[in-house]
């Protein structure tokens, strides 16, 4: 099988996921024709998507490395083949332990946390936040006093946006055609999401049912826009499928590798657009909209919540392979990550999603593994030119794991 044949094939896959599962295709760019091709096909069965997928696995040794062709191309393409392979199993109706299923999405082995972290954590949070009485209270304080205005949302996601758009388009050029339109939505299991249209277009959601907070809105706009997804699928675009004719990066497929690394490099987008005293910067911003914003005590706050990460992830496991009772996980949520019980059943929302019950682990895992990676860089090498290699190359977590 020669390279563009294969490609093909793995599209024409990765496309037919979506008619069993709408939303499986998180975006594909490429070429229109293959998504007519699909939606003229008979329905899809789920055991012959697994037995596609096994083939392409069965194929991809054989075929010639050649015309740009190379290895990380090939393992780019077996990771998501096994990824795809493992979901097709399971819409077939196979059982599949959910470590083995993360583990086959998204590349990496997972285990629960440490609790003992997570006590350090409430630690902190306990000086950072002084008073008195219960931590959990103390917690809903200071969320409901750093509340945007429902009414002030949209404009302090447009100042955010276009500060960090200047600074962003400076370090990482973008073709002059990109841009983002922002909505609020309402009635979504997430805080925002990207919806890349191609031609260095996105649609920006941003939930207002969460109460979006002062001191998590830079981080949001930076993961969906400047430097997060946005500019990862316009790099990419323009870098790998115009430049390189790499068209496999046209599809972006949920539960693969590919989102581990997206939601990892996200999750560390204002870090490397800003820094770590990202506090001061945007303080000044909101200044400038006429709002008051304790920049250090955000950021101490910050820091400490972002080692209540993995708690996400126990939920998960808790919720999928200790097949735990559904009121215990929310218990245990609200335990730990100090929230209410309105704010845990809505994680509740997205842990219990067929579609994204595993997504979870892309966030704790691609930070866990990106940030080290990201800061153990070479002598010589900038935090920009770094992050750069994440916007730019069709890196999987094993490459990372394998160059450590």
């Amino acid at each position: 099988m020669e390279p563009a044949s294969l490609i093909r094939e793995y599209l024409l896959l990765g496309l037919r996921f979506d008619r069993i599962e709408e939303g499986y295709v998180d975006s594909f760019t490429g070429d229109p024709a293959l998504r007519h091709q699909v939606a003229d096909e008979p329905a899809p069965d789920a055991a012959d998507l697994s037995r596609q997928a096994r083939r392409l696995l069965a194929a991809l040794p054989e075929v010639p490395r050649r015309d740009g062709f190379d290895e990380t191309r090939a393992a780019y393409l077996g990771a998501h083949l096994r990824a795809l392979e493992c979901a097709a199993r399971k819409f077939a109706g196979t059982d599949v332990g959910f470590v083995d299923e993360v583990r086959a999405y998204f590349d990496v082995d997972i285990t629960k946390g440490d609790q003992d972290r997570y006590r350090e954590a409430h630690a902190r949070l306990d000086e950072v936040l002084g008073g008195t009485g219960p931590l959990v209270d103390r917690m809903e304080a200071d969320r409901r006093a750093d509340e945007i205005p429902p009414e002030r949302l949209g404009e302090c996601i447009a100042a955010f946006s276009s500060a960090l758009r200047d600074r962003v388009r400076a370090e990482f050029p973008l073709p002059e055609a990109e841009t983002i339109d922002y909505e609020i939505v309402t009635d979504k299991p997430w805080s925002g999401f990207n919806y890349y249209h191609g031609d260095y277009r996105s649609t920006v959601a941003v939930n207002a049912d969460l109460k979006q907070q002062m001191a998590n809105l830079p981080s949001l706009v930076a993961h969906e826009s400047y430097p997060g997804h946005h500019t990862e699928h316009c790099r990419k675009e323009a870098g790998l499928v115009e430049g390189l004719d790499q068209q496999e990066q046209t599809i972006f497929l949920v539960n693969t590798p590919q989102c581990l690394m997206a939601e990892g490099l996200a999750d560390l987008a204002l870090y490397a657009a800003i820094g770590p005293e990202w506090g001061s910067w945007a303080a000044e911003i909101y200044a400038d909209l006429g709002l008051r914003f304790d920049a250090e005590r955000a950021q101490a706050i910050s820091a400490a919540r972002a080692t209540l990460a993995d708690v996400r992830q126990d939920a998960a496991l808790m919720l999928h392979d200790e097949h735990r009772d559904l009121d215990d996980v929310v218990a245990y949520v609200r335990r730990w990550l100090l929230v209410d019980e309105t704010r845990a059943r809505q994680m509740m929302r997205f842990l219990s999603s067929p579609l994204w019950r595993a997504y979870t682990s892309t966030y704790v895992e691609g930070y866990r593994l990106l940030r080290p990676w990201l800061d153990d860089r070479p002598e010589g090498v900038s935090l920009t030119q770094r992050f750069g290699r994440l916007l730019d190359e069709p890196l999987i977590p094993s490459t990372l794991r394998a160059a450590a």
